[in-house]
């Protein structure tokens, strides 16, 4: 395999999209808190280093059984990466994402790599218990609390900010795993999505985007602005609309409804950012 095509197998296993998503939401709180632009590149390359540790973590821990289902776009399990090149780039990432978080301080790193170790024990072995959406509020919800802690004077996020991202990162476990049932049911992953069913599931994340909605209109101090006076009930409107229409054969509109209030919890984070003060 030439060096090009080794590249973008490592992208692709690295769950490129996630990391980015993640990456940027960290970036856009960190704005708000009256980091220099350099610092605020310094954390957001810690935030993709940990991210892309996870991705690959994941793949490689996954390659058995995504080879016993054919699962596509996994280039671990298919044989275009070779385990111990995934195992190389896990522990250069870790690496890196421990040295640029010391750069916003011990507290922010602590924060920060509680929320991987959280990641990471999902990855080994979590994602099959019953319990396999703690370490998704766990690891959003210590997000703000990295951000927060690199700022000046190191204040913790207000309650309502932790909790809302912990909610959020609850939400897209089970908007993650829906798709993918039947596949992880062939090969023994039972986490709780799976114990629950597909349509229990997508009730529960919609609940989750919801409580996100309405800690993020109603958390912050002063006046609400318009986008957070109308989340809360656009986004009940959405939700209810797409589990409503997800009762047709093989419809995916509730999938769609949590992911739409989902970007829209997102913009209500990024404009509400992480209080400093």
């Amino acid at each position: 395999m030439s060096q090009s095509s080794a590249t973008r197998a490592m992208l692709r296993a690295s769950h490129p999209l996630p990391a980015l998503a993640v990456t940027a939401v960290a970036a856009g709180l960190a704005l708000g808190t009256g980091r220099p632009a350099a610092a605020i590149a310094v954390l957001a390359a810690a935030v993709l280093a940990g991210q892309l540790s996870v991705g690959w973590l994941n793949d490689l821990v996954d390659a058995p059984r995504d080879a016993r289902v054919g699962r596509p776009g996994k280039p671990v399990a298919t044989g275009e990466l070779a385990p111990g090149t995934v195992r190389g780039g896990v522990a250069a990432a870790a690496a890196a994402a421990v040295v640029l978080s010391l750069f916003s301080g011990a507290a922010a790193t602590g924060a920060h790599l509680a929320a991987l170790a959280s990641a990471w024990a999902y990855d080994l072995g979590l994602k099959s218990t019953a319990v396999s959406v703690l370490p998704f509020a766990v690891s959003f919800g210590l997000l703000p609390a990295f951000v927060a802690l690199g700022s000046p004077g190191a204040p913790l996020p207000p309650v309502w900010l932790t909790a809302a991202a912990a909610a959020l990162g609850s939400a897209a476990h089970f908007v993650n795993a829906v798709p993918d049932l039947a596949d992880d049911a062939a090969t023994g992953v039972r986490g709780l999505p799976h114990r629950l069913g597909p349509f229990a599931g997508k009730l529960l994340a919609a609940v989750l985007v919801l409580t996100a909605s309405a800690l993020l209109a109603v958390g912050p101090a002063g006046p609400p602005a318009p986008l957070a006076t109308a989340a809360v009930p656009l986004s009940a409107l959405v939700l209810a609309a797409g589990l409503l229409l997800d009762r047709r054969p093989r419809s995916r509109a509730a999938f769609r409804a949590v992911m739409l209030v989902a970007i829209l919890d997102v913009a209500l984070l990024l404009r509400t950012g992480v209080p400093t003060g």
